[in-house]
């Protein structure tokens, strides 16, 4: 666990993920977010119809990259729960190339940034949505990181937005250079 007494401090330090289930019409289907913990930004996510790591991690890994447009991403603390998917070799593999450090907790409360989102998503937003279809699904979920990022006001942010913080975030530092 390598968040065991860290201070955060940037964007793009600390990324926490986690993976979730969602019922429809009596099957389960698994949502992935990653989120940055310092700016609580989901940076990526993906909607799947089985656990399996190619399908979960790997892709919503993919997206935050893309979602980070080349910033330099080297050192950054990849943190999870431990599930299978976060150590297997495909993820690893991925992890290694793009010189993240992997870290992973032992109890859920030590990944409590991803579990959060996981239930602010399924709770405050897919919960009161008519979904009856994995591909209602997959757009509800888009919906709601939309949602979530651009207008879910945090506490720990100044009441802003994970959106609102960044862009004041990257406004500040860059007046500061």
């Amino acid at each position: 666990n390598l968040l065991d007494g860290i201070t955060i401090l940037r964007i793009n330090q600390v990324w926490q993920s986690d993976i979730t289930y969602f019922e429809v019409m009596g099957r389960f289907y698994y949502i992935t977010f990653i989120v940055d913990a310092f700016s609580r930004v989901i940076v990526g996510y993906s909607v799947s119809r089985r656990l399996f790591t190619e399908d979960t991690v790997v892709p919503a890994l993919k997206m935050a990259v893309r979602f980070r447009k080349g910033a330099s991403l080297d050192g950054l603390i990849f943190h999870s729960d431990g599930g299978g998917q976060y150590y297997s070799k495909k993820f690893l593999d991925l992890t290694r190339k793009l010189h993240f450090r992997n870290s992973m907790c032992i109890y859920s409360w030590e990944n409590g940034k991803a579990e959060r989102v996981n239930g602010v998503i399924k709770n405050n937003y897919l919960i009161y949505r008519d979904i009856n279809t994995y591909e209602k699904l997959v757009k509800e979920v888009d919906r709601a990181v939309t949602l979530y990022n651009n207008e879910k006001p945090h506490i720990k942010l100044n009441r802003m937005s994970p959106t609102q913080f960044e862009k004041k975030y990257y406004l500040c530092n860059q007046s500061n250079q």
